[in-house]
């Protein structure tokens, strides 16, 4: 044994063991035939830092590694980090801006060289985070997004799914962040409610038409009175008697002098407003709809802004030169697009204003209204008209359907299935290209694309795409198809074709060197593309073709032969072998590790990222991902609160970590991870479970002072003595308290389960009722039941368990540390007989001490207990010494003054007279009760009061009963304990 130091300090010992397991690669021990077990983290981004979600995201795949690792498999945890597309860029743009310097002062290579520079110096410092945590990952084969391998399985996923239909390109909405200057996801909108207005204008109806009302114009209100200057139509309800004589009918647009027509749409709401709708199908998600109902196609659908937000001139070229240049809102104090419009449309008269409450006019009727920003770059998202790639979702989403409804994939908890049908079965075409440099640049190539007269100088009519992973497989794409054609010169060869920096060289190419162009798509991939092949492309896929080993017999001849090897033959013969070598490691680990086993992810990537796994693991490898989904929910403040930053409500991770220690924060996690719940931040308990791991240290203390160390045994120790049966079958028990949590993923049930029979059934009572008593059997069965704490307390708090480990068998366990060590296998039972009367013991002074408690009884004051219907009288041991209590005769009936306790149904008589001030006693008990009740109906007043419920914040209502169940408990307590007074 190693004696261990009077104080528990878990900073030394953290730094200690976590450099020890990844030295000695015992977070991946070579079993390479034990059963696999596989989990992949979600790969956090590489200019993140850990935040408290990580930390239990974290934990909770810790905890599951670990367990599996100790029941001997070959747990293999993935790990890396996403190339964040966006928020990469962002932070190097950031950094170059503060120098006065711009990524467009730099060629796009230049630029990503300089993120390369950037990823190597400070990405990843969230993996030196995670190693604070102990998380234990393959750390040894750490993945990147934009490694080499991962970027070739990217390029073949993009190429394949184009060929298979499933990829393609097309002219639709997006949401344009334009500060960013790049499309992004519906999933990375955020809705904000903020103050604006609601404007409403004359539409002049032309050709003499009149609605029923015998208006000759259309009251149109909208929000955004800027997006004016793209209208493509007036929508109306095809029920709405007011509009049906002006259905079909053209409208003379008051600003562009645009006609456009009244079409009938059900989008058009006859309760709102006049039921009259704006459509502008270039900047409006369900104007887009309606345009294409109306038989608008999207090529024809007008836009007004460019990427930067600023006003540009429409295909028709009807938008006033008075408006063009104008940003959309008003910027750095000068009136945009907005206010140009309505300022137009009120000197003109088409504006109609409000009237308030007192009468005033003003231009707008107030409104609260639902905003969207960009997630990332902080402003109002604009939808804008664009080319951009999709995958169709549709059709991915199938597969993963049927399996979630058949079982292939269980969803845990159950309840988030409903919320995964629906946005599966209603889900829309994915965007995948994003307008960044930063990045896995799309596979795609354009070229021209001619008329189909055959000449010598053909007529370009647009534009080809050849989609291949390479740019050599580009170029002979093209050249087939050009050569395969009708149109170009009949003295064309294949050389004629050539790639170019981009499309305005391609003009240059083509009209000055008589050469067809192609050029690369400058975009880039949404980083959610590349994420969802994690779970396959990780672990090698795709294998490709494998290599031909030819000549394995000149391996033979060269090392058989007593002569040196020529050296070029050798290198020769080890390039291929290493080829083979990878290939065939690759292959293993495929087959062994894919599909994973588990996935564990915050419920709040179901869709950014989970789905998206599901839906390209079943089309590019005929196999689910995994055949579990654990959703954890999310941290939140202490009181209910959403964390953010600008509500200053943050919590650091490692900041706990640095006051409380790594397992405390960790087995926090756990222990408040109940399945489909938000955690709240609560310091006290975290400090609680430091608390515990101390416990611990000093019951190995105890331990080690009265001679015992580690066990030599896995199986439990013989035991004749009951306080040895019983404790050997509360380990069996417990294990199977654990191992059912496991199973059933509750990760509150195995907390649970280790912390009370920790420190409740191991330390307050069994180490307390062997004192006095350590035979040679009873420090065996001791050192045995400890090792048990620390093998199932290991996955919830590795690094103190790992201390004490080695501390009570130093020297033999130096080559068997507990990280691998072997999960439980008591081979024993419960024994019933020993439970029995070591429950009872322990109920019997509890209820003692409970009485001392209630009663204010002082333990300079001994008890004696009195039988009164026969009840037992043995265990005076453990009466004496953990209930200061003597047993005395067997009376009848409960003498005045005293209190009575009931033990397994059996009721005990304790006089009181000399022990306390009975009637002062009462009175305290009283008055106190009397208090209790009071705040017991004053928070029921609260809590009865519909405008305290509903009007108050959550947060609130949430105290108040929490209040109100704490007094209720203490208020039932105090008058129990009165009621034993008599």
């Amino acid at each position: 044994m190693t004696e261990l130091a009077k104080t528990f300090e878990p900073g030394p010992i953290e730094a200690k063991w976590y450099q020890h397991w990844e030295e000695k690669g015992l977070f991946r021990p070579d079993r390479p035939d034990a059963e696999a077990y596989t989990i992949v983290n979600p790969p956090p981004n590489v200019t993140g830092s850990l935040h408290i979600g990580h930390a239990l995201d974290n934990t909770l795949q810790d905890i599951m590694i670990r367990y599996e690792r100790l029941r001997g498999k070959d747990a293999l945890w993935v790990v890396g980090v996403d190339h964040a597309g966006i928020a990469t860029q962002m932070v190097v743009e950031r950094q170059m801006e503060a120098r006065q310097d711009k990524r467009t002062n730099y060629s796009r290579e230049e630029f990503v060289q300089k993120v390369w520079e950037w990823k190597e110096e400070s990405g990843g410092q969230i993996t030196r985070q995670l190693r604070r945590l102990g998380c234990s990952m393959d750390w040894s084969r750490e993945q990147f997004t934009m490694d080499p391998h991962f970027s070739d399985a990217v390029l073949k996923v993009f190429v394949d799914l184009y060929n298979d239909g499933l990829i393609y390109r097309d002219k639709r909405l997006v949401n344009w962040d334009v500060k960013l200057k790049t499309a992004i996801s519906d999933l990375e909108v955020e809705t904000i409610e903020t103050k604006g207005g609601f404007w409403h204008f004359k539409y002049p109806l032309s050709g003499g038409a009149k609605t029923a009302e015998g208006k000759d114009y259309l009251v149109v209100a909208t929000t955004r009175p800027e997006t004016m200057l793209a209208d493509m139509a007036v929508a109306v309800h095809p029920e709405d008697e007011r509009y049906q004589s002006v259905i079909g009918k053209m409208i003379d647009h008051p600003i562009t002098g645009r006609q456009i027509p009244v079409v009938a749409d059900e989008h058009a709401d006859p309760e709102l407003g006049s039921g009259c709708v704006k459509i502008t199908p270039g900047h409006d998600f369900n104007d887009f709809d309606v345009g294409k109902r109306a038989g608008m196609k999207p090529a024809e659908m007008l836009n007004m802004l460019d990427g930067n937000g600023n006003v540009c001139q429409t295909a028709d070229g009807l938008i006033p030169d008075e408006f063009l240049g104008l940003h959309r809102f008003k910027k750095d104090g000068v009136d945009g697009a907005r206010e140009a419009v309505v300022a137009r449309m009120k000197a003109d008269g088409f504006l109609i204003p409000h009237v308030d409450k007192e009468g005033v006019e003003h231009d707008a009727e107030p409104r609260t209204i639902q905003t969207p920003f960009g997630d990332r770059g902080g402003v109002v998202i604009e939808p804008w008209l664009t080319d951009q790639w999709y995958v169709d979702a549709e059709k991915l989403a199938q597969k993963p359907i049927e399996a979630v409804r058949n079982g292939d994939i269980e969803i845990v908890p159950k309840t988030w299935e409903k919320t995964f049908f629906n946005w599966m079965e209603n889900i829309q075409p994915w965007c995948v290209s994003r307008q960044l440099w930063w990045g896995h640049q799309i596979p795609a190539w354009y070229g021209m694309k001619f008329d189909e007269v055959h000449s010598t100088g053909a007529k370009i009519v647009g534009t080809e795409v050849f989609v291949a992973t390479c740019e050599e497989e580009a170029l002979e794409l093209a050249r087939r198809h050009y050569l395969s054609s009708s149109v170009i010169n009949d003295d064309f060869s294949p050389e004629n074709v050539i790639v170019v920096e981009n499309a305005d060289a391609a003009e240059d190419a083509f009209w000055d060197e008589n050469k067809i162009p192609i050029w690369r798509d400058e975009d880039v991939l949404d980083t959610w593309f590349s994420s969802a092949l994690w779970p396959f492309a990780t672990l090698g896929w795709p294998l490709g073709q494998e290599p031909r080993m030819a000549g394995y017999s000149l391996k033979q001849s060269i090392y058989s032969q007593h002569q040196d090897p020529d050296p070029m033959v050798v290198a020769e013969w080890n390039e291929k072998r290493a080829e083979w070598d990878n290939w065939n490691a690759a292959k293993s680990r495929i087959d062994k590790h894919y599909p994973n086993d588990l996935l564990i992810s915050g419920f709040d990537i179901l869709f950014f990222w989970d789905a998206r796994m599901m839906m390209m693991g079943r089309q590019l490898t005929g196999e689910n991902p995994w055949p579990r989904l654990y959703l954890h929910g999310l941290v939140r403040a202490a009181d209910g609160a959403k964390m953010s930053k600008s509500k200053g409500n943050v919590v650091d991770p490692l900041g706990l970590v640095d006051k409380y220690g790594a397992d405390a924060l960790r087995f926090f996690m756990a222990a408040m991870e109940s399945q489909g719940r938000d955690i709240k931040m609560d310091n006290k308990r975290v400090e609680g479970y430091r608390n515990f791991a101390t416990k611990i240290w000093n019951a190995a203390r105890f331990l080690q002072a009265n001679g015992i160390g580690a066990s030599d045994t896995i199986a439990a120790p013989d035991a004749a003595k009951p306080v040895n049966k019983w404790i050997i079958g509360e380990v069996v028990e417990t294990l199977a308290k654990l191992e059912k949590a496991f199973d059933e993923l509750r990760f509150d049930g195995m907390a649970d389960a280790i912390y009370h029979f920790a420190w409740g059934t191991f330390c307050d009572w069994y180490l307390e009722l062997i004192k006095g008593e350590m035979d040679e059997e009873t420090k065996a069965v001791a050192a045995w039941a400890f090792d048990q704490i620390l093998v199932m307390l290991h996955p919830f708090m590795p690094f103190v368990t790992e201390e004490l480990w080695g501390a009570m068998g130093a020297g033999e366990r130096d080559h068997y540390p507990l990280i691998t060590a072997k999960w439980p296998e008591p081979e024993a039972g419960v024994d019933a007989e020993a439970k029995s009367e070591i429950d009872w013991t322990v109920a019997l002074v509890s209820e003692v001490r409970a009485l001392r408690a209630e009663l204010n009884i002082p333990w300079s004051s001994r008890l004696t207990l009195h039988p009164l219907d026969g009840g037992r009288t043995d265990a005076a041991s453990a009466l004496d010494r953990q209930g200061k209590a003597d047993w005395g005769e067997p009376i009848d009936s409960a003498p005045a003054g005293s209190a009575q306790i009931v033990v397994a149904g059996k009721s005990y008589a304790v006089p009181l007279a000399d022990a306390i001030d009975l009637d002062a006693e009462r009175a305290r008990l009283a008055k106190a009760a009397e208090a209790a009740d009071k705040e017991v109906k004053s928070l029921e007043g609260r809590l009865n009061n519909p405008n305290f419920v509903e009007r108050a914040k959550p947060e609130a209502v949430e105290k108040a009963r929490a209040d109100h169940a704490e007094r209720k408990e203490e208020a039932d307590r105090l008058r129990a304990a009165l009621s034993r007074l008599g």
